[in-house]
């Protein structure tokens, strides 16, 4: 292709009203800009560790670390630095509306930012920008950075000894500016999006700790489900079940105390090469969820699944054929078990305690099959588990939401920082 129909087919892809820029195709009316055409920057550094007393203990001014990015707006720091600390090392405090983005700090931290909703100092690992309020949002800028976290990654993995990115490379970022008042129509936007995240995040914290509450006192008999609560028959009838003492503490007068080993049988998996594995509709599990489909399966019964090595605490639970690797234990529980109420008890215990290596965390069968657990009856099992279960269901429902609802954000994101979507504003003056 000649150049001339190189440039013809080029001038063809741009649509009218936008131009073709090194950053990609933009709104004609939108700048191109370094940061450092726009905005001033500032360091921090960390008051001597040695002078603790001094620098940090009774701190009020906040002082933010890598750790302390959320990528979002930052009210506290984890910690604090004292009027000392600020007249003798140096440290300055960084003004409301200032980005920060993470130079170093580890490979998956670098690129993190956060905006000031206060002043506050800093520490050595990070940059701060103080955009000049007529050209560029602070929360546009925000959302810009977020967006892009993959560019600073490449940055910093390109070709130096130790992941970093510099001051240098963040004033020499190039970015996309439309008008100022649509810049803030953006970051509106955007951060209507975060406001909608925080509440749906903050609300599946609340179900989670309702859920791990209601374990707490269904699982241990602490509180009874109604029908399970009185005497149905008997000379006590009507009357409310009390409690006996048992190798477990207090529990409930008709549960038992007994081995995991009476009511399920601990079995590990198989190597996976033992497996056909192409076009299988069984999935082979490891400690780390699903790795495969096999042709075949190992057991075809409800399970409770835990870590033979490695992730030892995270016990799982699954209901059709499955097929594990060799460093997954699955359960035979017997038939007047409920497998779901076990899974919640093995949720309860933590079994780093039963680790029997000094490498790899790992567990033994026959140790797992000793361990004591308190049963009730299975009706009273399986009504447990249904209402647990019920309250997983629900929790899923709002991760999935929450899942979604992210994915909006980000298409919008990809809509908005590059003008292929243009919100209405006003006019400039």
């Amino acid at each position: 292709m000649s150049e001339a129909a190189a440039m013809a087919t080029e001038k063809q892809a741009v649509p009218q009203g936008y131009k073709q820029t090194e950053v990609g195709v933009i709104p004609e009316d939108w700048e191109l800009k370094s940061l450092s055409d726009v905005c001033s920057f500032g360091g921090g550094t960390t008051p001597a560790r040695a002078q603790n007393e001094r620098y940090f203990v009774g701190g009020t001014h906040n002082w933010i670390k890598t750790t302390d990015l959320n990528n979002s707006k930052l009210y506290e720091s984890e910690e604090k630095v004292t009027d000392v600390a600020l007249v003798e090392t140096g440290l300055k405090k960084h003004p409301e509306g200032t980005v920060l983005v993470a130079m170093y700090g580890g490979f998956n931290q670098i690129g993190r930012t956060g905006v000031l909703t206060r002043p506050a100092a800093i520490n050595q690992a990070l940059v701060a920008i103080k955009p000049n309020s007529k050209n560029l949002d602070s929360y546009y800028l925000l959302s810009e950075l977020n967006y892009n976290v993959d560019y600073w990654k490449g940055v910093a993995s390109s070709s130096r000894k130790d992941p970093n990115i510099t001051s240098n490379d963040v004033k020499n970022y190039r970015i996309a500016l439309p008008p100022i008042k649509e810049q803030t129509a953006i970051a509106n936007a955007l951060s209507d999006m975060d406001t909608l995240l925080t509440e749906l995040e903050q609300l599946i914290a609340k179900k989670q700790a309702i859920k791990t509450a209601t374990m707490q006192q269904l699982l241990t008999g602490k509180t009874r489900l109604p029908q399970f609560a009185t005497h149905t028959d008997g000379e006590h009838k009507g009357q409310p079940k009390g409690m006996k003492p048992s190798e477990l503490g207090e529990i409930p007068e008709d549960w038992e105390v007994v081995t995991f080993g009476k009511v399920l049988t601990i079995k590990h998996g198989k190597n996976q090469k033992e497996v056909e594995s192409e076009n299988g509709n069984y999935p082979i599990l490891a400690t780390g969820g699903q790795i495969g489909n096999a042709n075949t399966y190992l057991y075809d019964k409800p399970s409770v699944l835990i870590g033979r090595k490695g992730t030892i605490n995270s016990p799982k639970y699954i209901e059709t054929p499955f097929w594990t690797v060799d460093t997954l234990f699955y359960s035979e529980i017997s038939k007047d078990t409920n497998a779901k109420f076990i899974f919640y008890k093995f949720c309860m215990i933590d079994w780093m305690q039963y680790n029997e290596a000094s490498g790899v965390p790992s567990l033994n069968a026959r140790t797992i099959e000793k361990v004591l657990a308190s049963l009730p009856e299975q009706e009273e099992q399986t009504a447990i588990a249904n209402i647990l279960s019920d309250m997983d269901v629900e929790i899923q429902a709002f991760e999935q939401r929450l899942a979604k609802t992210r994915q909006i954000k980000q298409g919008m994101m990809q809509e908005l920082l590059t003008g292929k979507t243009r919100l209405p504003v006003e006019a400039e003056d």
